[in-house]
Order: C-alpha cells, then structure tokens, then sequence
C-alpha cells in the first residue's frame, strides 16, 4: 500500500511540473491575462512518461528488507454486508467505486487497510516483530522530568492557595453565624430573665400563687423535691395573707390611716372597757394579768416534775 501512495505522490509532483512549465510558456507568448481564470483553448492531452515514472521511481526506491519498509499492496477484503444480504460479490480488484460517493470510497479503503492489516500480521509473526504493546511499557514523553516537577509544584502551590481560601471562607461565614446566633441566645435570656422577675413580683405582691417560673431550674434541681410540692400545695403564708388584707395589693400606700368621715361615723369597733382602762393585759388595777414565773421558780417546777 505504501508503494501505491509513492507512486500516486510521484504523479502529482509530475502533473505539477507539467502544470508550471506551461503556464511559463503561455506567459513568454503573452497568451496570460489578469484574472484568475485562463481561457484553454486546445485541451491539453495526457502524457503518459512511462520512462520518466520509472526514473523517478528508480531514484528513490532503494533495496531494503520488508521488515524496514513494511509496505503491502492488496486488494479490499470482502464486503461483509454484501454476503449478509446475499448479494454477489465482483471479483477482485473487479470493483467499480464511484468517486463522488464519499461513503462507499471510505468502505473501499477501510477493506483495503483490513485486508492489509490480515496480510501483514503473519509476516511480522514471522520475523518475530511485536505486534501488541507489552504490559510494562511507558512511553517517551515530550516535556522533561524536571519540567513536570515544577507543573506539579505550581498546581500543587495553586491547590493550597485555593483550600487555604475556601477554608478563611468558611470560617468567616461561621463567625458570622456564630455572632448570629450569640445576639439571639443573648436576647432570649434577657426575655427569659425579664419575665421571671415580673413573675417574682407579682407573686410577692400576691397577685398569683403560681410558681411556674421556677420551671426553667427544674433540670438543675433533683427530680422529685419535696421543697417544690410543699411551695406548691403551702401557697402564700399567713402573714403574707393578712399583709393583703391590710394594705391591698398596691396603689396608694401614703395616707390610706387617715380618718374620713365614714370612718369617723361608724362606732362599731368601740369597747368601753378598752377605752376606760377595764379591760385588757396592763389596764386597770383589777385587769388579769399573764406574768411569767421567775427563772428560780421555774428551775423549782422543772425539778419537781
């Protein structure tokens, strides 16, 4: 095959000289004119320079064994498609292929390089030339060693650069939102806190007897705590109780035991006896009197009992 493409190189650079010498004298005789386009007026007729072919042919064909040159001519292989559809096949090297169709000239070569490639395989079997790469093989590569060390530490310089990036990037983004949420856990205990002191105060003022407030230290205290049922089921104590009764829950505190006129009318508190010195503990020379023992006495009684 390799033969035929010397041979077909061969006649094109011919044609091309032919070419050139005519133009030269067309344009000695002054038959040329601007334009691209030159007018023929005979046509021109093929030469056929068998000696001149074989000449050049000749000059550089040289005697070497196959093995060097590894050239093959072969006719196409079978159409594999025309004997599947049962259509008869032409002969070798019988085949009329039609030049303005791209895809059947394609066939054409690739049957032929096939039908090459299965004449050529016994041959370099035979001269004991490997025809598969071996497992171990590594190819010559066209940069350097050392060329490939600095890619490789410019990549590797470029890759950290980027993670170092990406990794500020994300520490940025989790101050951020570490801030974020620090201003709203913030906030929900000033909330938190804010509400527990008013319900602290209106249960001292008595205004509730609920102790839910104390919900939120439930998990720092002990499970089950009798303090926490006793403050639940006991409620405001009895001098808490009469303190309400007396003053109220709030308002005005400041003038509240001065007398009014309603208070001045109404003598259903009055006592004669308290008011005449007859009743009472220290009223009066008959009024009963409560006086404790002496210390000796009641160390006498203590030993008696």
């Amino acid at each position: 095959m390799s033969e035929r493409v010397g041979k077909r190189s061969k006649r094109v650079r011919l044609h091309n000289t032919f070419v050139s010498d005519q133009l030269q004298e067309a344009f000695a005789k002054g038959l040329l004119k601007p334009g691209l386009n030159v007018p023929q007026l005979e046509p021109t007729k093929a030469v056929n320079n068998v000696e001149g072919l074989k000449k050049c042919l000749a000059e550089f064909k040289k005697n070497l064994p196959w093995a060097e040159r590894l050239d093959l001519t072969n006719y196409p292989a079978a159409d594999i498609v025309a004997k599947a559809e049962g259509r008869a096949q032409q002969p070798e090297g019988g085949e009329d292929v039609s030049a303005e169709d791209d895809f059947q000239r394609e066939m054409y070569f690739y049957r032929q390089a096939q039908a090459t490639v299965l004449a050529a395989l016994p041959k370099l079997h035979k001269f004991k030339i490997p025809t598969k790469r071996p497992e171990d093989y590594f190819a010559e590569m066209a940069k350097t060693d050392q060329h490939m060390q600095k890619i490789r530490k410019k990549l590797l310089l470029k890759q950290a650069a980027m993670e170092k990036s990406e990794k500020a990037k994300k520490l940025r983004e989790q101050r951020k939102y570490g801030k974020k949420v620090q201003t709203q856990v913030i906030q929900n205990r000033q909330k938190q806190k804010k509400a527990m002191l008013s319900a602290v105060k209106k249960y001292q003022k008595g205004m509730t007897d609920k102790l839910d407030f104390l919900e939120g230290d439930q998990d720092q205290r002990p499970k089950g705590s009798a303090a926490k049922k006793q403050i639940n089921k006991k409620g405001p104590n009895s001098k808490k109780k009469y303190k309400d009764k007396k003053f109220g829950f709030g308002g005005k505190k400041k003038g509240s035991k001065w007398n009014t006129k309603d208070s001045h009318d109404d003598v259903s508190g009055f006592k004669a006896k308290m008011a005449h010195g007859k009743g009472g503990k220290h009223f009066g020379k008959g009024g009963k009197t409560n006086k404790r023992p002496g210390k000796e006495t009641r160390r006498k009684m203590k030993a008696r009992k």
